[in-house]
């Protein structure tokens, strides 16, 4: 199948509905009087979705395993950013693992997808 639109990319859609998600997590937050910690996580939410959409605009393969690397070291400070909500108890345990398993599948998507482009490059 051939991707014509950023939007067609089952990461990106993957990384919406977890940015939606997030979304609902960090109005949480912030009524709990945490606004920093809010704004990094949602900042590295956006970060993954946007960067998969960047790098597909790019137009080379080297460009979008470029952006598919910063979008996957995003997840991963998404992930250390939601230990702090856990360690500090402004999100409990089932939050957490329901979280960092959607972030995880998300992780193993881009290394995939940057592997088949390792072995398609033009």
């Amino acid at each position: 199948m051939k991707i014509n639109r950023f939007e067609d990319i089952e990461i990106w859609k993957d990384a919406r509905i977890l940015n939606k998600e997030i979304y609902f997590l960090c109005k949480r937050l912030r009524d709990k009087g945490e606004y920093i910690l809010s704004d990094q996580i949602k900042r590295c939410s956006i970060s993954i979705m946007a960067n998969v959409a960047e790098g597909f605009g790019r137009g080379t393969n080297k460009e979008f395993k470029r952006f598919l690397f910063i979008s996957k070291a995003s997840a991963s400070e998404l992930s250390s950013h939601l230990y702090i909500a856990l360690d500090v108890d402004v999100i409990d345990r089932v939050l957490f693992d329901d979280l960092y398993y959607k972030i995880e599948l998300i992780q193993k998507k881009l290394s995939s997808f940057i592997n088949y482009l390792r072995k398609n490059e033009n």
